[in-house]
This record gives structure tokens, sequence and C-alpha cells, in this order.
């Protein structure tokens, strides 16, 4: 018995020093002697020498000098690769995907869709009825109550207007029982509704001003104009003009991919958005818009590559590698 017990330890020791000992260092050595770049996380370094991010991980530029990744359902946190697994028959789907396209959107002809859209929502009238925002509400509760919960400034508004409400609060209350003390999530549709009715063609968004110590100051106001008209009320602007011809958007720049983490886009993103990038580093260095682009557009097309050194699939540019080259050749954005 001890004879079978003392070879079955030894064994288990011998596993254990090879399977997690020798096995994992030798293959540590042979990686950081044979491939020390992609052993250590593919990282990549900014102009002060210091690593800024994975060039296997997509990460958030909010710069328009810089090119943009695809959406990240997880919110490009690395530590939490995930899609989103909303089905097409979600509408939850439909709207994110719409709120990336209406600031985006374009006609044949080139011209922007968001200026149309904010004259359209002035206008306060979806399907011949009133009240645009208290007609988005009614049909999506979740979003109203997702508005209210995106930010703490969201809800301290609600809060504030259920105070010069409380006649309607009492009210909602008694139709809803179960909810004897609602918070502010719970009152959104409410909400929505009546500020439809005092704020027509409005819709409460963050505006900044300087205050009192120049610094700047961020408050909830009725605004009827702005990228939150844009990209929230482009799919009922969407469903009012049909048959309106606009320009294709390449699939990645409003899609998620399986990991939510994917580092490329297509070239023809890129091309899509390089009109923006070059715009705006032309105004930032004070030079030609047309020079700008056919720099960057070359920059662009010489950092594209397709898989299998081209013999398979598109052409994708790598977007944490463009911006750093950007970044390296015409400096820091400004401010």
């Amino acid at each position: 018995m001890i004879r079978y017990l003392s070879k079955s330890i030894l064994l288990l020791v011998l596993a254990v020093v090879i399977c997690c000992g020798i096995y994992p260092l030798v293959l540590w050595v042979i990686g950081q002697i044979a491939f020390p770049f992609q052993a250590n996380g593919s990282m990549l370094n900014g102009p002060d020498g210091k690593p800024v991010g994975s060039r296997l991980i997509a990460q958030p530029f909010t710069k328009d000098e810089y090119f943009q990744p695809r959406p990240s359902a997880p919110s490009y946190d690395a530590s939490a690769s995930a899609s989103s697994t909303l089905s097409v028959s979600n509408y939850a789907l439909r709207d994110r995907v719409a709120r990336t396209i209406g600031p985006l959107a374009a006609y044949r002809n080139g011209k922007p869709v968001a200026p149309d859209v904010e004259a359209w929502f002035r206008g306060d009238e979806f399907q011949g009825k009133p009240r645009i925002v208290a007609q988005w509400a009614d049909l999506h509760n979740s979003l109203a109550q997702a508005w209210v919960k995106a930010d703490p400034t969201h809800s301290d508004y609600v809060d504030k207007w259920t105070k010069t409400h409380q006649a309607l609060v009492a009210k909602w209350v008694k139709e809803n029982p179960g909810t004897p003390a609602p918070k502010a999530p719970d009152l959104a549709v409410l909400f929505f509704e009546h500020f439809s009715e005092e704020n027509p063609g409005k819709f409460p968004s963050p505006v900044t001003r300087k205050g009192a110590d120049n610094k700047d100051v961020t408050t909830i106001e009725p605004v009827g104009e702005g990228s939150d008209i844009q990209s929230t009320f482009f799919d009922m602007w969407r469903h009012e003009h049909p048959e309106t011809d606009l320009q294709d958007l390449p699939g990645d720049l409003v899609t998620t991919s399986a990991s939510g983490l994917d580092p490329h886009i297509t070239l023809q993103n890129a091309l899509y958005q390089l009109d923006r990038v070059a715009a705006k580093w032309a105004a930032d260095l004070k030079r030609n818009p047309a020079d700008m682009k056919r720099e960057i557009d070359q920059i662009v097309r010489e950092n594209a590559s397709a898989p299998w050194y081209g013999l398979a699939g598109e052409e994708f540019v790598n977007v944490l590698e463009i911006n750093l080259e950007l970044r390296k050749r015409y400096g820091a954005p400004a401010p």
C-alpha cells in the first residue's frame, strides 16, 4: 500500500514540476527570445516612450483629430470582452445603431442630414401628432429610463422637476400603488411627457457655460439642436422620411465585433472618417485642408493591410497604430 502511495505522490510531484514549472518556463524563455513583442502583450509606446495600449485591444478616442474604433459593447474594457447579445428584433440594437448614424448620415450629394433632423425635431410633430419627445418616451420606456440613469445630472434634473410637479407625481403614485416611493427612473416617462408639453421642440441636454470663476459649468437645459437631437431622434426622423436616399455607411462603423475589443477597422471605414480627421488637423495646424487630406490618406493606405499578406479578406487599419502615426507626425491635438 505504501509502495503504491509513494509512487503516486512521486508521479504527482513530477507532473506538477514539469507542467507547472519547467513547461511554462521553457515557453516563457522561447517567447522572450523569439517573440518578445508578442509575448509582452504587443504593447505600443507613445511619443514619450511610455506604453499607451496594446495593438490587439481597441480603446476609445474622443478627439476629432483621431480615427475612431468600432463601437464596443463592454465599453472597451479588456477584462469584460463580450458582445451586446442584442437580437435583430431588439429595439435597443436599432437605437444604438441609429444613434451612431444620426450625426454622420449624409444625402447622396454629400449634404449632412443632421440639420434637417434638428429642423424636423423643432417642428415637434411625428406621424401627424404633436410632442415628439412624449411620443419617444411612450414608445420606448426603457430608453427614457436609460436616459435618466445615464448620468447623475440627468437624475438630479428629474428630481428637481418632481419637486415642482408634486401633484403630477402624487397622481402617478395613486395610479401605480406598487411603487409608493418612486425614484427618478420610475418617473422617466411621466417626466418626458410633461417636459414635451412645457418645452415643445426641445430635449433636455447638457449645456456647458463659463461660471463666475471662469470655470466650465455643465447644466441640463432644454435644447432644440445638437448631437443629442441628431442621434436620439434620427430613427424617428427616418421613419418619417423612408424614401430619402442616404449615403451608405461602412458596416463596421456602426456595429460591434463579437469581442467588443476589435482593434481594427476596415479601410473603407477609415476613408469614411478621413474628411473629419483631415479637416480637424488642418484647423489645428492652420494648413490647407486639401493638402492635409492627401497626406493623411497616404498615411492610412500605407498602414492598411489584408490578412495573409493580402491573399485573403479586405484591407484593415489598426486604429491605435494609425493614431500614433498621426501624433508622431503632427504632434498633440489642440486642446
